[in-house]
């Protein structure tokens, strides 16, 4: 069928308006471009945050500490009666320790820890004043990286005693050849002309406040 110049003129003016709106459509799809190209901003502003990365670099807490931490003496040791050679001073040690003796020096050992027990002729008791004067000097020549903490005078369970609180290095572990930074209570006791030294050590951080307690409140002569 023929068409009439208006009909023509009808579809020329759809073909425009088809491609107007096609442009129109074109354009409004086009729209979304900018706010498509916004994730590609988001690197650029989490740029700080990727310095915030740090903490997450930073060493984890502490591990949960161990029921009994190496040097620790178990709370249900059993403790058992010696008496020091030569002599009629008593004083107790936990139970399965093994013994050495050197120079006149008893000496009980377990993993980390030393109870030593020296009794030895003295005319007159020690004070804080000779132990600063004659002791320390004496362990700063002979002891591995000594440091003194303190001397004083303690009560215990038998009679009063000075105290020296000293730190140390331990003999090196023969086979990763390090040392453990310890920590040693010297007790000086003294009666009738004897002075009985108990000197307990272990490792800085062990808490043994307790086992040291009773060992040094057994300390006595019979």
């Amino acid at each position: 069928m023929r068409r009439g110049p208006g009909a023509l003129l009808a579809t020329a003016t759809c073909a425009v308006v088809s491609s107007a709106l096609g442009c129109s459509a074109s354009t409004t799809t086009g729209a979304p471009a900018p706010s498509s190209s916004a994730p590609t901003s988001g690197p650029a502003s989490g740029s700080p945050s990727g310095h915030g990365h740090s903490p997450t670099a930073t060493p984890s807490a502490p591990h949960a500490t161990e029921f009994n931490p190496p040097g620790d003496i178990p709370d249900n040791a059993v403790f058992v009666d010696h008496v020091a050679p030569g002599s009629r001073v008593h004083f107790s040690v936990p139970e399965g320790w093994a013994r050495s003796t050197s120079h006149g020096v008893t000496t009980f050992t377990d993993k980390y820890n030393s109870i030593s027990i020296e009794v030895r002729p003295r005319a007159h008791p020690p004070t804080v004043a000779s132990s600063r004067r004659q002791d320390v000097p004496e362990l700063r020549r002979s002891v591995p990286s000594f440091v003194a903490r303190g001397v004083t005078t303690v009560t215990r369970a038998h009679g009063s005693a000075v105290h020296l609180v000293y730190l140390l290095d331990s003999a090196p572990n023969p086979v990763t050849d390090k040392v453990v930074r310890d920590v040693a209570e010297r007790f000086e006791f003294w009666h009738a002309g004897q002075e009985a030294v108990l000197t307990l050590t272990g490792p800085e951080h062990a808490d043994n406040v307790d086992p040291w307690q009773v060992v040094s409140d057994s300390l006595h002569w019979a």
